[in-house]
Order: C-alpha cells, then structure tokens, then sequence
C-alpha cells in the first residue's frame, strides 16, 4: 500500500493513503488490518478522507513496514474483514441528517409562502392521521397532542410554527432512529461468537480444525457446556440446549436427532453431533439484533417509568390546554399551552440515554445485555467473585508436572491435554498450552469424554478408566488411592500452586501444578468498587481453604467460603437477595452458570465458558478487572443523567406552560422552546456518560 505521513507525534500518526476514493468495505478492511497487529492499541480509519488514525508502541520503522505489506487483494488480509459494520450505517444517517437540514434551509429561504404552506399541510397528514387514530381508540397519548399542535397552527394559518414542530419531531425521531440502530449494531457485533476452532467429526475420528474451515453438509462435535458455532440439524446424540440468546428463554430445551440448533446457544447437558446448514453462524448477528429489538423485558425500570409517565401526562396536558382557554378565552394561550408537553422528552431522552450508556460500555469492552442490568449495577451494594480466572489471572500456567507409580512426566501431561481439550475453562487451556508448549502431540486415543460439573472429567483409554480433576473428585467421589511407597512424595506436594490430580484405573498416575498468580489490578479494583458504593465484596471458590484464605487476604475481599459447589454458589447469592441485597455475581466458568443466573446481574468474563457468556447479563473482557469500575460508574452517571433530565423536563417545560398561560409566550415560541429543549435534552442523553458526567 502506498501512503503518505500527514502528521506524526509520540506513538500516533496520521496517514493518507494514495488512492482517490476508498469505499465502505476498503475501509473495514484496512481498520481490521491495522488493529489486528498487537503493536497498535487503536486505529480508525475515515473512508472520506482516506485517511487513518494509528496510535501505536514499538518502533516506528516496524509499523511503516507493516502498513506498506497491506494490500486488499490478499487472501489472509482479506479474511480479516468484519462480518458486520457500523460503517454504513453511520454514513446513511450522516447523509440523511445533512439532508434534511439543508432542505429546511432551502424551503425556508427560496421556496414562496404558499408552497411552502402547500408543503407544510402535505407533510402535517401523516401526524394529524395518527392523532386522528389515538383519538378514535380512546388512546390519550402525545401523537394526539403533536396532532392537535400542528392542526389547530395550520387552522390558524400559522404554517412557519406547524412546519417547525414537524421538522423538530423529525429530528429527533431520526436521531433516537439512529441511535438506537447504532447502539443495537454495536452490542450485536460485541456480542458475536468467540469461537475459533471446532472438532470436525470424520470417518478417522475428531479433528480441530478452524472454524473458518468448516462448510454446509459437514459435521462437527458439541459437549456439555459448549457453544454451537453454526446452525445445523442434530444427526447423533441428545442434549439440553440453552437459547436465552436467542429466544430469550430461561429453561434449556431438549435437543435430539433430527431437530434444528442454532449458532449461538449453548449445550448445557449431553453432547451431539450436528450437520452444518449454515457456515461459520452467518445468521448469528441478524438473530442477535432481532432480539435486542424485541426484548421489551430488557427495558431499565427508568425506562418503563418514563414511557409510562410520558403517556400519563397526556390527559394533564389537554386539561391545562382547555383550563387556559376557560379562564382566558384566549385561544392563543391554550394553543400555548398544547404545544408545551412533558411526553416528547421523556419518551425520546430516557431511552436514548440508556441505549447510549450500553453503546458507551460497548466501546470500553463491556457487552451488557439490556438496560435493566445497567440499572442493577447502579443500585448494586454486594459483589460475589470466583476466583479461577476471575481474580486471579486469565492464564494460569503449568509449572511441574509430578508423575506417580513410575509413569513418565510427558506420557501424562499429554494424556491430561488430551482430555482438557474437550472442555476448555482457565485451568484445561493451561494444560493443554503447556503440552503445545513442550511439543507434544496428543492424538484422540480416549473413548467418550464425560466432564462432572465442578469436579472432573473422565474417560477411559484402553481398559482403564482416567479421570482428571480435584482431590475432592479424585480421592473423595471416585475412591482413588495414592500408591503407598509414594505416599511421602504426595505429602510433600508444594503448597503454593493449584493440583490438578490424573489417576488411572483408580491409582494416582501425576500431580499437575499450576500457577494461578492474582490479577495486579485485583485488590486495587475492590477498594475502587468499595469507594463507589458497593459494601460487600465477596470470594467464592473450590478450591481449598488453604488457598482461598491466601487469596482472600491478599485481594481484601469482606469474606469468603472456599471448596465450593456450582449450588452453593448460587444458594449464597439466593441468600443474600433474602436479606434484601442487590448481588452482582462475576465468573468465567461453567460451574459459575447457577450463581450467574441467579443474581441480579451476572457478569461473565469474555474468554470464558461458553455458557457463562450466554447466561450472563453483562460480559467484560478477559484483559482487565478495572473494566467492572468502568461498568460501575457508567451504570451510576446513567441513573444520576435520568434524574436530572426528570428535573430539566418538569421544570423547563413545566415554565413553559406557566408563561403561555400568562401570555408572555407566544404559541410558535412556547413551540419552538420545546422542541428545542427536548432536542437539546435528548442530543445531551447521547453524549459519553465518563466524559460528560452530569
């Protein structure tokens, strides 16, 4: 690619790229490029322009090398282009906003008065006809009061005032439109598959291949706790499948052969084999923002109380009118008083504020589902952590492995990886990087993989039955026994790393070590979310109260319990709702999914276990713990924003009314100033909540 420097500074420059018109899709794809390279923290490219932003860390010949191999005509930089984007999205409603203001402009200064008036009662038909329909289902709501402003104005031959309300309306009714297509386009992308790599079922066996790779007719394997990565018809197994995602149900539906799943939703029990009808889960996004449309339950209570307050207000409105008019027997002053109502801001500038917050938090890494989680968060008093890759690191790692019996340290690491792959949480991924680390291959050499929800996995490999998992699992649930001449050698395991225990055919065969190293931001993000309200924080793990009681006291939480399972979390979360606490609930694992569900807000971290992701009502990234502060303060600016846009609302127009009635404003003006406040209040609703505090 050829570019020219426009402006360079420390780690950010400005370049061109010479070519005389990039399209929508060039653009993507160059953005795609640039953030795809781990040396550039953020870059954004203007199509119109064409030009790009990079802000970058290394050495600054390295990224002019690396933008000069940029071509769009390569196959591996063009699998980089996104699915979906928000590009023409944003250049639809850029050109249909500029429009419409240089159209208004135009009529209002070369267009003579009676086509301007012609045009004025052409475009009053489709608001007079919605008044008209209100009023004949005995509906009093503010379509009824934008009728009657805009009719009784051009009744009055005041065409200047009637066309300005419906240019005002039309404003903010594109404007909410475009808002909220953008906010619904930003959480759908956020919200697409995180998979990579499926197992492909073949004659040989189960193969990992890219998912990219996979085509129509072919057939892949899913396990409990698994996302369905394309849709597909079930041809072998039964399964429990959860689609909340999609369909917003709360209950997993039975899945057998011969029945339709689909990309998305999660398999919570049993495991299948599905026949791909759809590659790599292309009509993922468009179910994704079907159902962000029609999910009115996700609505904030703020929300519903402000829609419900709008139309309440309606009957208000008209009796002020016909009051004024009673005590005045001055149309003008009714007229007044009509055209002032408190519904058009509270309908359109609560919604918008809430619809921003989550595209806002979409922007910092936070996916969250539905206003009424942000609402949730905002109210939140008590916080309940896992601890496994929530507060301690993402990536715990293997650093011994012990064998036991004589058995070889390889032979049982890569027999571990070969189990752990089939379900991969923090600590499977450990194991299995470890293996590739050491470059041992682990062919499939293993029957049917069962994993026990918070304990283990087993299987069997030739006559004898492996399990890897807890001591709990291992020594407790399934009998397993230390061999006696090594009893000293498992005494003196070290303490301060995680076990994972491997026994074959009821005998312990290694010890797999693992550092699980605390997140540095941990103890720093509690005394945060401790100074922001929350007042008690709490750690919930399995593993043992030896290492929960050194975690707990290293992150500073109020309290912890430790060898846990999946219900006692949840029955602690359950319990605390009891003593009327609002509970934010934060894991990454399957066994986390009961607590998640039950508390009023379940956070899931983004490269965790599938169905923690669907489950959960809001996702953060797996990088950083400081993005739950961010969450915190953006669900607390949100809430202060609807209370002072309550108080702008009733005052202002509440003033307005009050001097229509006295006579000192006139009809267009007391029109003009609301429609312009309610503008003014919902384009301040758009604005970033962290930027803008109000």
């Amino acid at each position: 690619m050829k570019f020219k420097i426009v402006h360079e500074s420390r780690g950010r420059v400005r370049i061109q790229v010479m070519q005389k018109r990039m399209t929508l899709e060039q653009a993507d794809l160059l953005e795609a490029y640039l953030n795809h390279s781990p040396a550039i923290r953020q870059a954004a490219v203007h199509e119109r322009t064409c030009c790009a932003v990079i802000q970058y860390c290394g050495e600054r010949s390295a990224l002019l090398t690396f933008l000069s191999r940029f071509s769009y005509d390569t196959p591996e930089i063009a699998k980089l282009a996104p699915a979906h984007s928000g590009r023409a999205l944003n250049r639809a409603y850029e050109e249909k906003l500029v429009g419409k203001v240089v159209f208004k402009v135009i009529r209002k200064c070369f267009l003579p008065p009676p086509l301007a008036a012609a045009y004025t009662v052409l475009k009053s038909i489709p608001y007079l006809v919605r008044g008209v329909r209100c009023l004949l289902q005995g509906k009093l709501r503010v379509e009824l009061l934008d009728g009657l402003s805009i009719g009784i104005s051009m009744a009055r031959r005041d065409f200047s005032t009637a066309g300005s309300v419906m240019f005002l309306l039309s404003l903010g009714e594109l404007l909410e439109e475009w808002t909220h297509k953008k906010s619904v386009d930003d959480l759908a992308r956020c919200m697409s598959l995180n998979v990579d790599r499926v197992w492909l079922h073949t004659q040989e066996g189960e193969v990992l291949v890219p998912l990219n790779q996979i085509q129509p007719g072919d057939a892949i394997s899913v396990r409990m706790g698994g996302l369905i990565p394309v849709d597909g018809m079930i041809v072998q197994g039964e399964v429990m499948v959860n689609q909340a995602s999609l369909t917003g149900e709360s209950v997993p539906v039975p899945k057998g052969p011969n029945t339709m799943v689909y990309a998305g939703t999660v398999v919570e029990e049993g495991e299948c084999i599905i026949q791909v009808s759809q590659q790599n889960g292309s009509s993922r996004y468009d179910k994704i923002v079907s159902m962000i449309e029609q999910s009115e339950k996700l609505k904030s209570a703020a929300e519903n109380k402000a829609s419900h307050l709008a139309d309440t207000l309606v009957p208000y409105t008209l009796l002020g009118s016909g009051l004024a008019y009673l005590l005045t027997r001055n149309v003008t002053r009714a007229l007044s008083v009509l055209m002032v109502d408190f519904s058009c801001a509270l309908k359109l500038a609560m919604p918008l504020a809430v619809l921003s917050a989550m595209r806002e938090a979409s922007g910092r890494h936070v996916t969250v589902k539905g206003g009424k989680y942000l609402e949730a968060m905002a109210h939140a008093d008590t916080i309940v952590f896992d601890k496994t890759g929530t507060l301690t690191r993402a990536c715990p790692t293997v650093v011994e492995v012990i064998p036991f019996g004589g058995r070889s340290e390889t032979d049982m690491l890569r027999l571990a990886a070969c189990l752990e792959e089939h379900f991969p949480h923090s600590m499977a991924n450990a194991v299995v990087q470890a293996a590739r680390d050491r470059g041992l291959s682990h062919e499939e050499m293993h029957s049917q993989v069962d994993y026990l929800v918070a304990h283990g996995i087993a299987s069997t490999v030739g006559p004898e039955r492996v399990i890897i998992g807890s001591a709990h699992f291992v020594f407790e649930d399934e009998g397993c026994t230390v061999p006696p001449e090594e009893q000293e050698k498992f005494d003196a395991l070290p303490d301060q790393y995680t076990h994972l225990y491997l026994a074959i055919a009821g005998v312990l065969a290694a010890v797999i070590c693992i550092s699980d190293p605390l997140r540095p931001e941990a103890k720093e993000v509690i005394d945060t979310l401790r100074a922001l309200g929350i007042r008690k924080t709490v750690m919930l793990t399995g593993d043992s109260e030896r290492t929960a009681a050194a975690i707990a006291a290293q992150v500073g939480v109020d309290d912890y319990r430790s060898e846990v399972l999946p219900e006692d979390k949840a029955n602690y979360v359950a319990e605390q709702q009891a003593q009327g606490r609002v509970v934010v609930m934060l894991g990454d694992g399957i066994n986390d999914s009961p607590a998640l569900s039950a508390a009023d807000v379940g956070i899931a971290i983004s490269d965790g276990a599938a169905i923690a992701r669907e489950i959960a009502d809001i996702t953060i990234s797996a990088d950083n713990l400081e993005e739950l502060v961010t969450l915190r303060r953006i669900s607390m600016a949100l809430m202060k924003r609807i209370q002072s846009n309550y108080r702008f609302v009733i005052g202002f127009n509440g003033s307005l009314i009050g001097l229509g009635t006295a006579g000192v404003l006139a009809p267009a003006t007391s029109a003009m100033l609301h429609n312009l406040s309610t503008l003014g209040v919902s384009l301040r609703s758009m604005t970033n909540l962290l930027d803008h505090d109000s």
